[in-house]
């Protein structure tokens, strides 16, 4: 039995997982497509949304982040709720289905500030969906609060969270995560957190942070991890790798990852993620034309028009002014694909 019909029968240990990366990208490349043409033919989704980051003003210093205020990036700022509300407005009225909300870990402002965001743009769109709070903000929002993950969650769902977006998952190793993000939420508790979000029959995504100091090995831990989790609740929507960005952050990278690296990221994810209906190339991380090749290498997903992004673009992704409708869906048919706009839970919302 050759590698991929090995792991394609669910009979294969972790050493054989590590291996897939030995395999010719064309070869991972043409088995991630197979999975990818089955589920979504030439389809490839988007959504039409916006970013909304309260405050940078961040208790903890992740080694990568150029967003939080510190000595890398000395322009401190909280937006009030009406300036939240204002934003969320205003992006609806172009169209906006969803707004994506992520903060950093700001203890000055109190629980409350975090919930009334929410609770105020709900009040206001209460049709729009409302993707709010990673597990390392609900982790920080527990200790802010002194409630446990439950309370915090169930705060969520009142105030009018309907999915939770996928940060703060960064590598799971937790040697890594000591090196790079030391003091943010543990491996254990980020899956615990979406586990007991998913047993309240929400969704949520998924990332992995990648091309900084992690090696093979740690990706596939990671991402075997969310495959277990995966079986056991089925609430991930979509798996995102997420290329690490180089600029303006502390952590002193001297090899950065090739097309081809990350593309064979892309397909063993594919690969070994059946159980996750979507992956998604984001393009802010993996930039515009290398998410499209990814479409062709497992990817069914490339994120949306964001109209507005902080926290990468700090980093020197090319991703604050976020994209034209017009643009994206062009872009989308002259790789060979099929645009469709989708709501925040994958249902199909307009074929172009």
């Amino acid at each position: 039995m050759n590698l991929i019909d090995k792991i394609k029968s669910g009979d294969f240990n972790f050493e054989d997982a590590v291996k897939l990366y030995d395999l010719d990208l064309f070869i991972l490349g043409k088995e991630a497509n197979k999975i990818r043409e089955k589920k979504f033919g030439k389809k490839t989704y988007f959504n039409i949304n916006r970013h909304i980051n309260p405050t940078n003003i961040c208790k903890d210093i992740c080694k990568f982040c150029a967003f939080s205020a510190n000595r890398k990036n000395p322009n401190p700022y909280t937006l009030s709720i009406k300036e939240c509300v204002d934003i969320a407005k205003n992006a609806y009225k172009k169209g906006a289905k969803e707004v994506h909300i992520v903060s950093a870990h700001n203890p000055e402002v109190g629980y409350d500030y975090y919930m009334n965001i929410v609770k105020a743009i709900r009040k206001e769109l209460p049709d729009i969906h409302i993707k709010a709070f990673t597990a390392a903000e609900v982790n920080f929002l527990s200790e802010l609060g002194g409630k446990n993950y439950e309370e915090v969650l169930d705060d969520m769902i009142e105030a009018g969270v309907d999915s939770m977006p996928g940060g703060g998952a960064e590598i799971f190793d937790e040697e890594i995560r000591n090196k790079i993000c030391k003091g943010k939420v543990s491996s254990k508790n980020w899956l615990k957190i979406h586990e007991l979000w998913h047993k309240r029959g929400k969704k949520s995504n998924v990332t992995m942070l990648f091309g900084h100091i992690e090696n093979r090995a740690h990706r596939i831990d990671h991402i075997l991890r969310i495959r277990k989790l995966q079986e056991k609740t089925g609430g991930f929507n979509a798996f995102i790798p997420l290329v690490y960005q180089r600029e303006n952050n502390y952590l002193q990278v001297k090899n950065f990852l090739t097309g081809v690296e990350i593309l064979k990221t892309m397909a063993i994810s594919r690969i070994l993620l059946e159980n996750i209906p979507n992956i998604k190339a984001y393009w802010v991380t993996t930039t515009l034309n290398l998410s499209l090749v990814a479409q062709s290498y497992g990817a069914n997903d490339i994120d949306g028009t964001i109209q507005r992004e902080s926290i990468n673009s700090a980093a020197g992704a090319a991703s604050r002014n976020g994209l034209d409708l017009n643009e994206l869906v062009s872009l989308i048919k002259d790789s060979g694909y099929i645009p469709v706009e989708r709501d925040s839970l994958y249902n199909e919302i307009k074929i172009y």
